[in-house]
């Protein structure tokens, strides 16, 4: 059964760093992993995904140089790194996992997490 669990969210000043991290519980299956972000009013929006072997991340628009996804398949755990933040970036962020391959689209990914907030000030 695969249940997300999501840590690291914090308030941070603009053009600081923050760390997520992202359990699967499931220890069989082969799950692409990512990041969504929801803004208040705003639709959810794809961050970052990775396969299951890691190889060639995707990312939004406007994380691309600023954000790095990556994935440690034994300890089933994704993490983002966060730099140069910007208070565009705030707003709740959610793991989330499907079988196999990426999907761009939210609606289109299986499992979801419950979210962490990631608040960025002036």
């Amino acid at each position: 059964q695969v249940q997300l669990a999501e840590s690291g969210g914090g308030v941070v000043q603009a053009g600081g760093s923050l760390r997520l991290s992202c359990t699967n519980s499931a220890r069989t299956g082969s799950y692409a992993m990512g990041w969504f972000r929801q803004a208040p009013g705003k639709e959810r929006e794809l961050v970052a995904a990775v396969n299951y072997v890691g190889e060639n991340p995707t990312y939004g628009d406007s994380v691309k140089g600023r954000f790095a996804i990556s994935r440690d398949n034994e300890k089933r755990t994704i993490y983002l790194e966060m730099s140069g933040l910007q208070i565009e970036d705030t707003g709740v962020y959610y793991c989330a996992a499907r079988v196999l391959a990426v999907a761009l689209a939210a609606g289109n990914w299986h499992y979801w997490g419950q979210g962490t907030q990631v608040t960025v000030t002036p």
